[in-house]
């Protein structure tokens, strides 16, 4: 495998120096191993970081070294001249890989890359716990997602709440605020009626005091309301967070009872899994809802218009094209373009990969 770090990678896919970095790789490899001894070069795109798998035919023409039981036994025979010959311990051993990426680092030094360290102990994590730890963190990712908005939508209500007890505060306080001038209007009559009392006499007297005791009975009615008001939007308050905390409960519910049924479908369906990766790249191809149906069914239709490749991230016009989707003997599913895989079409369409296709089978 040929490749160097993602953020190399990705500075020379940027940069547009993709393909001179894979006629670099092909040189390289042809000149370490013989040109004829190198079977194929494929460069993936469909992962992180870009990379090429090649495959090479451990081929020597060195004489082969001879065991310590062969070295004791007297020569016999004259020493026949070396000839080609398989012999992947000579390819493999330690110099040569140790030296493979000293020449290796001198190709891509005009591309950036450095080599590695020498004799370091670096531990690489398997693909399986790759992808595995990839899922963790898409789950912690959507649960962390989940719990923003629940949390979002708590501070909205929460901040709805408060705005209307502000407004009831203010209408409170305005209520207050004209009881108190009833208040001084009473204070204000109850001085006149002593002023009055003493030169009008006690008839009118007697009815504004009579007066002020109603008004006073009115202030001890609004208080009362202004209590009861105060209880109800506590009680309000209450309903409201214990119907929140049902709705959590139940959303939470109603999650777990779905990721159980999810799980169950695809132990008990393995193909469940494989429709709805290919409804997904179906979608996103730019077939609709209807046309990918038709797909996953196996039916094959026929398809004009614009189709996206996430590969390449760019569109290719398709004009009358047949598009159906296959299933192999291991039962996965592929989706195919005028009987071809899409991916092939699409290298195709934008006329990359021809300079490896050249003396390189792809």
């Amino acid at each position: 495998m040929l490749t160097g770090t993602h953020a190399d990678m990705e500075q020379i896919e940027q940069t547009g120096r993709l393909d001179e970095w894979c006629q670099d790789n092909l040189d390289w490899l042809r000149k370490t191993y013989g040109a004829d001894n190198v079977v194929s070069a494929v460069l993936h795109m469909d992962e992180e970081t870009p990379h090429i798998h090649a495959t090479i035919v451990p081929i020597v023409q060195t004489e082969r070294k001879k065991q310590k039981k062969e070295q004791t036994v007297k020569k016999r025979y004259r020493t026949k001249a070396p000839a080609p010959r398989l012999c992947a311990d000579e390819v493999m051993n330690r110099a040569n890989l140790i030296r493979y990426q000293d020449t290796y680092a001198e190709q891509m030094a005009a591309y950036g890359l450095q080599r590695g360290i020498k004799g370091s102990e670096a531990q690489h994590i398997s693909t399986h716990e790759y992808y595995r730890s990839l899922i963790a963190q898409g789950e912690d990712l959507q649960a962390n997602i989940t719990q923003l908005l629940e949390e979002q939508e708590k501070a909205r209500l929460v901040i709805a709440e408060a705005e209307q007890a502000k407004k009831d505060l203010a209408r409170i306080k305005a209520e207050a605020k004209t009881e108190e001038l009833k208040n001084s209007a009473t204070k204000t009559a109850t001085s006149v009626l002593n002023g009055v009392n003493s030169l009008l006499g006690g008839n009118k007297v007697s009815r504004l005091e009579k007066e002020n005791a109603q008004l006073h009975r009115e202030v001890e009615d609004l208080n009362e309301q202004i209590e009861r008001l105060h209880a109800d939007i506590q009680k309000m308050k209450d309903n409201h967070a214990r119907e929140l905390n049902r709705t959590n409960e139940q959303h939470q519910h109603e999650v777990s009872n779905l990721k159980r049924i999810l799980d169950k479908a695809y132990r008990w369906f393995p193909s469940f899994k494989h429709f709805l990766n290919m409804e997904r790249e179906c979608l996103q191809c730019g077939f609709s809802e209807e046309q990918t149906d038709k797909l996953i069914h196996g039916h094959a239709i026929k398809y004009s218009g614009w189709l996206h490749s996430n590969e390449y991230r760019r569109n290719a016009l398709a004009n009358n094209v047949s598009a159906q989707v296959i299933r192999d003997e291991k039962r996965n599913l592929f989706l195919h373009i005028n009987q071809m895989p899409i991916m092939q079409w699409f290298r195709e369409q934008f006329g990359f990969g021809q300079e490896l296709k050249r003396g390189i089978r792809i």
